[in-house]
């Protein structure tokens, strides 16, 4: 069965005026127009295509890849709008509609929203919606503390910034525990901190506790050895300048610095820090 919205792999049945005709193994036929049949497509061979209905609804397939496909969430720019939505550019000739039903803030041509991609049941056409909540899953959340996952930016409030976790789950970065610039539409790596019982994620962006130490240690000891083994920093520094610096709490500054001390790799001075120098046999001079 061919599925709309999707990569499907299917077998070249023959070459027409217009094009090529491909199908699966349940006798189901789509034309792959002439400007996307290349040389080399011979009958009986498998290709990739990209299935989804054109401008005259008709179902087509394409060697074109989309941003993202059915059952996706994606980060897509506005490239109009019309009387009954706006259109999203999503990497095909024929970009694709969001509703304005669908549009949880007004949208306007130029900008770029985080959407989800979704099969119409009554039309079979590929429609997104900005309305994201009502497709995360929340039955089960199969993520462990301290995993590693990928996070797609969707929103900021005053608690932190909403993302997408593993095109799948809803996840909360705290505002406290953010030391780098984000913003909407931001890929990014984290760490789950707590899967909590409503179904809500909590995400870091360094790894989960002493992980996050190690981390931290060696962001500062690069910095050392790379500025003649000097750190003007000290534990009586300013919070925003340690965040400054590095990305960091002064808290995890203070424990980084406090692992580096007790492996004999920095010393501790009154104006910062200072990196010991190692004898060749990897013991301090």
């Amino acid at each position: 069965m061919l599925q709309i919205g999707k990569t499907n792999t299917l077998t070249i049945l023959r070459h027409t005026s217009v094009g090529a005709y491909l199908g699966d193994n349940e006798n189901s036929e789509v034309l792959l127009p002439l400007k996307y049949v290349k040389g080399g497509m011979n009958v009986g061979e498998n290709v990739d295509v990209f299935i989804y209905k054109d401008s005259e609804d008709r179902i087509i397939a394409t060697t074109l890849k989309p941003h993202a496909e059915v059952g996706e969430f994606a980060f897509l720019k506005a490239v109009s709008v019309s009387k009954i939505g706006a259109f999203l550019d999503w990497g095909l000739e024929k970009d694709i509609l969001v509703p304005f039903k669908e549009q949880r803030h007004k949208m306007f041509e130029g900008f770029e929203y985080v959407v989800y991609l979704y099969l119409d049941e009554v039309s079979q056409r590929i429609v997104a919606t900005s309305k994201l909540n009502k497709f995360f899953e929340t039955e089960t959340i199969a993520l462990e503390q301290g995993q590693e996952v990928d996070l797609l930016v969707y929103d900021e409030s005053s608690l932190g910034f909403s993302c997408v976790i593993n095109n799948a789950y809803k996840g909360l970065i705290y505002a406290n525990d953010v030391y780098q610039d984000i913003h909407i539409g931001d890929f990014l790596k984290g760490y789950v901190q707590l899967v909590r019982q409503d179904k809500l994620v909590d995400i870091s962006l360094q790894p989960v506790g002493f992980k996050k130490v190690l981390s931290s240690t060696d962001i500062i000891l690069d910095y050392l050895v790379n500025h003649e083994g000097i750190l003007d920093l000290t534990d009586k520094s300013s919070p925003e300048e340690i965040e400054k610096r590095f990305n960091m709490s002064k808290a995890t500054f203070k424990k980084s610095i406090g692992v580096l001390y007790r492996q004999r790799k920095v010393l501790l001075k009154d104006d910062g820090v200072y990196l010991v120098k190692q004898k060749t046999d990897g013991a301090p001079e």
